[in-house]
């Protein structure tokens, strides 16, 4: 009798179709894996070196994230979620960090969005108090330091005289001083870094202290505190003094927490990579390792004939659990290896698009670790063993002849364990169903999650009798198809653990891409409705920019305008929003004007009160966001502001146009300041056609639909996100699929020649194969189907209050792809098996 690894390194040599097959499953588990490791790793660890905050070792700033807890007792969690807006700190607070024994000097640091006005166009700029240039080293290469109403800027010449439009309004400096090109915003020495403030490249000026603070929207306030030590004062000692100075105001950073302060766009990306690494990566990883898991059982199965023997002639339960573990231990760790190497491409192509879509800051590189590439492996291997020993556990453990007996045919009793799970598995679904259909908002979409993932495990666990279901059911035509069709009828019912082999690839690529897919045009669909019916302006402006700080007094000064409404896009937060202390980012707008000239350029679909009604201390907000936090008109609806500021805002109106055009509207003198820019973004209007070319002067000037057109382009990086997932998800169970179907016709080969023996046609056989193609590929569809119905309509409806859209030659894509496949995949491997 050979030992297990002998008898192992025999079957991968006489059986190496089964293996490949195991081979490629386990190397496509690895690269998901891999690669979602990569960026969960990624957003853990990012850090950029600081550039503005170079010569400062000690810098203080306020908490730019929202914090709160989840679960109870030995399960209770602390999370956050960042604020829409840069939260900022109290102009108070640089006196106490002063005090710290081992400060030499607090410095404040506030910055603000500027433009300076030429006849040709307004150019975008940063300026800074000139304070903040102790820690910085700028020094003016001519001129002087500004005084009140001066300025020092990296262009123009001193004595010149300059405009700038701020977010305190248009005001005239002189120019005292000029610096270099760069402007040497950072450390002597040093350069910003792209994508910061003062980047090279992006004019940069500085203001008195005075003129910085009067001109910024948030009076009082400042960006951050630079803390400069006295001779012999370490960093960490510093760092704990300037904490307890200030007990508790502010965020204490030092060393690349720095960075953080300088730029808020590496704590997003953090959370984009996270979400994307863990949330869809976990996912993903389930999927693929769920996947992988089948094939291996499948190719365990496939070689019953062999174990049978092996009982038979005296190997021991043990001895053939032994040869299973070693051929797993044969091909998983090399699968896992290799799969690595196409992993880190994809997620380095995958951060790459993110890069240049804007959702990650240039400063911001991939993270090749070595961590999660050994987790992968190691989820390779760890995979391959427990399906090899899950699948072994039935062959090893009953008597010989009873093995050889079931080796024959195929056994029909249900399990005993999977069965009941299976159950379960589906009755938990339907479940999940009913919660996210009554459920709204985001809690439909998180329940939502749920019902796919249960229902995949039930067909997965069930897949032997649904198996047997579709081949009843859908045998019954193909009896009418003659020889062929008969033959694909009685050979699907009669081998429903192979069909089921083959159905759940195909179930899981088309319920995750449909699910993934359909979602977003769902509610691109309903956005977009939304949008045309209430944008009501027949003229509308934009810039990318930002509009003149006055688009809204001139527009409403020029001839033929009847009515003008300038609006600022933002979110606040909800703290609880249906869902216990879950905390809920809600889009939202600032109207420059009353709310009856709202109501001219923009109709919301009011519902509840009246927009006439909106002034300080008011808001509307949209009727499903009404009903997700429990309030009506009239009542007050705790929120924090874009910078995290508390507010309590009575609410006067409910709508229905939240999801197109923002579901909290607000009086803009209740957020101007609490936003780093609060100039309009979007200037609605009521004008004659005549009125379009002085319009122009401010902007770009479009129609409603136009406009509607130029938003949608806004959610490109969601629908972005979306594709590729689905692509993942639905390529990596594609490819599942097409390796399950290969393998279970390469292993017919006997029962294919057979036929052949028997009398039955080359033409014959292949038609039957085809048939029985066309029963696995409509089984899959119409089960995937359902189950992302089954997920879409609690979905799109808590999120968008009606039913999902699925365009027709999308959906028709889906399925003929698989079709595709299902034929490729028998019929290739059909006519090489009757050479």
């Amino acid at each position: 009798m050979y030992p297990p690894n002998r008898l192992a390194r025999a079957a991968l040599r006489f059986r190496p179709s089964a293996f490949v097959g195991t081979f490629v499953a386990l190397l496509m588990a690895a690269v998901i894996v891999s690669a979602c490791g990569l960026l969960l790793a990624t957003g853990i660890t990012a850090s950029v070196p600081p550039q503005r905050y170079a010569a400062a070792p000690v810098v203080a700033a306020a908490d730019q994230s929202l914090h709160y807890r989840t679960g109870s007792g030995e399960d209770r969690t602390t999370e956050s979620v960042p604020f829409p807006d840069r939260a900022r700190l109290d102009n108070s607070l640089v006196a106490k960090a002063a005090s710290a024994p081992g400060a030499a000097e607090a410095i404040p640091d506030l910055t603000l969005p500027v433009r300076t006005v030429r006849a040709d166009n307004n150019v975008p700029a940063t300026a800074h108090n000139w304070a903040s240039t102790a820690f910085t080293g700028t020094k003016p290469a001519s001129g002087t330091a500004p005084r009140p109403g001066e300025a020092v800027t990296t262009t123009g010449t001193v004595g010149e005289r300059i405009t700038l439009d701020t977010p305190g309004g248009r005001r005239e400096f002189r120019i005292s001083g000029t610096v270099g090109a760069s402007g040497n915003t950072g450390a002597p020495g040093t350069a910003a870094a792209p994508g910061t403030v003062g980047a090279p490249g992006t004019d940069e000026i500085w203001l008195n202290d005075a003129d910085a603070h009067a001109l910024s929207s948030h009076p009082g306030k400042i960006d951050a505190i630079a803390v400069l030590p006295k001779p012999g004062t370490s960093t960490a000692t510093l760092a704990a003094q300037v904490k307890a100075a200030l007990g508790g105001q502010a965020q204490v950073r030092t060393g690349d927490d720095r960075a953080t302060v300088e730029d808020s766009g590496l704590a997003k990306a953090k959370e984009v990579l996270t979400g994307l690494g863990g949330s869809f990566g976990g996912v993903a990883a389930m999927v693929a390792v769920f996947t992988a898991a089948g094939t291996v059982a499948l190719s365990v199965g496939q070689r019953r004939r062999e174990y049978a023997l092996l009982r038979a002639i005296g190997a021991t339960p043990r001895q053939i659990r032994r040869t299973i573990a070693t051929e797993a231990l044969l091909v998983a760790p090399l699968a896992g290896v290799l799969g690595c190497l196409p992993g880190v491409a994809l997620a380095t192509w995958w951060f790459g698009r993110l890069r240049d879509k804007g959702a990650i800051p240039g400063t911001v590189d991939l993270a090749v670790t070595p961590l999660p590439l050994l987790i992968a492996v190691a989820t390779t291997v760890l995979t391959a063993l427990c399906a090899g020993a899950a699948a072994a556990r039935r062959p090893s453990k009953i008597k010989p002849g009873q093995a050889l007996a079931e080796s024959a045919t195929e056994r029909l009793r249900p399990g005993r364990i999977r069965t009941p799970l299976g159950v379960a598995s589906l009755v938990g679904g339907c479940v999940f169903a009913g919660v996210a259909a009554s459920e709204t908002g985001e809690n439909a979409a998180n329940a939502a999650l749920g019902v796919v993932m249960l229902f995949m495990l039930a067909v997965a666990l069930l897949g032997p009798l649904l198996a047997r279901a579709c081949a009843a059911v859908l045998g019954l035509p193909l009896r009418a198809a003659g020889a062929p069709g008969a033959l694909a009828a009685a050979n699907s019912r009669t081998n429903a653990r192979r069909l089921a082999s083959a159905i759940t690839p195909i179930v899981l690529a088309m319920a995750f891409s449909s699910v993934l897919v359909f979602m977003h045009t769902s509610e691109e669909k309903a956005t977009e409705e939304q949008q045309r019916a209430g944008i009501t302006a027949n003229q509308v402006v934009t810039a990318p920019a930002g509009l003149p700080s006055d688009a809204v007094a001139r527009a409403a000064a020029t001839p033929g305008v009847d009515t003008a409404v300038g609006l600022t896009r933002t979110a606040v937060l909800i703290p609880n929003a249906g869902a216990g202390s879950t905390p809920r980012d809600a889009s939202a707008q600032g109207v420059t004007g009353t709310g009856a000239d709202l109501a001219k350029v923009q109709d919301l679909g009011v519902r509840t009160g009246s927009l006439t009604a909106l002034a300080p201390g008011t808001a509307a907000i949209d009727a499903s966001l009404a009903d997700a936090v429990g309030v009506r008109a009239g009542e007050r609806l705790p929120m924090l502001l874009p910078d995290g500021t508390k507010a309590a805002p009575k609410i006067v109106a409910t709508y229905d146009r939240g999801l197109g055009l923002a579901q909290v509207t607000f009086p803009q003198a209740d957020l101007r300041t609490h936003l780093t820019s609060p100039t309009p973004t979007t200037l609605l209007t009521r004008a004659t056609p005549a009125a379009a070319t002085p319009l122009a002067a401010l902007g770009h000037v479009t129609d409603a639909a136009g406009y509607a057109t130029a938003r949608s382009t806004d959610r490109e990086v969601n629908a972005w996100a979306n594709a590729v997932m689905a692509a993942v998800l639905g390529g990596f169970a594609a490819v599942a699929a097409v390796n399950t179907l290969v393998m279970t016709v390469f292993d017919r080969r006997r029962e294919l020649g057979t036929l052949r023996l028997i009398g039955t046609t080359r033409r014959q056989v292949l038609k039957m194969i085809r048939w029985e193609a066309l029963l696995v590929v409509a089984a899959g569809v119409v089960i995937g189907s359902a189950i992302a119905l089954a997920t879409l309509v609690p979905m799109v409806n808590g999120l968008t209050g009606r039913a999902p859209y699925v365009p027709p030659l999308l959906y028709g894509s889906f399925a003929g792809g698989v079709l595709v496949l299902g034929l490729a995949a028998t019929a290739l491997p059909a006519r090489a098996a009757l050479r």
